[in-house]
């Protein structure tokens, strides 16, 4: 199984306004990189929701819903609500994990959705 983390700006959304929509449409990627991870997604996919600007701090979960690749520009990917993090990690706890050293979470700081490894998914669970 694949995982990734999205990042987004709270004050234009939030964690607390994905669980109150229940489900959106991750839009607005527009980095190839970014773009490229969006395309490795298939329903069932699970996400780590990162607020960037002056929180940084992972503070919940979300599954990929759907995923329509038929806009040869930027895949349609359907996202829904998961869980609150019972503990909200933040950008430096992360860095003080040998765990991220290679991440593009640190490498690519301003790339919107990262690729996670099952052991960094598995530590931000715990």
């Amino acid at each position: 199984m694949a995982y990734f983390l999205f990042k987004s700006e709270p004050g234009v959304y939030s964690f607390d306004d994905l669980v109150r929509d229940g489900e959106t449409v991750w839009d607005g990627v527009t980095a190839p990189a970014a773009v490229k991870n969006l395309r490795e997604m298939k329903a069932g996919t699970k996400w780590i929701f990162y607020h960037t600007g002056d929180e940084r701090t992972a503070v919940g979960t979300g599954t990929v819903v759907s995923v329509d690749a038929s806009d040869p520009k930027v895949p349609m990917v359907r996202v829904k609500a998961g869980k609150r993090l019972r503990h909200p990690k933040t950008l430096a706890e992360i860095k003080a994990q040998k765990l991220f050293a290679k991440s593009p979470l640190l490498v690519i700081g301003r790339l919107s959705v990262v690729p996670l490894t099952e052991q960094q998914w598995e530590w931000f669970l715990a």
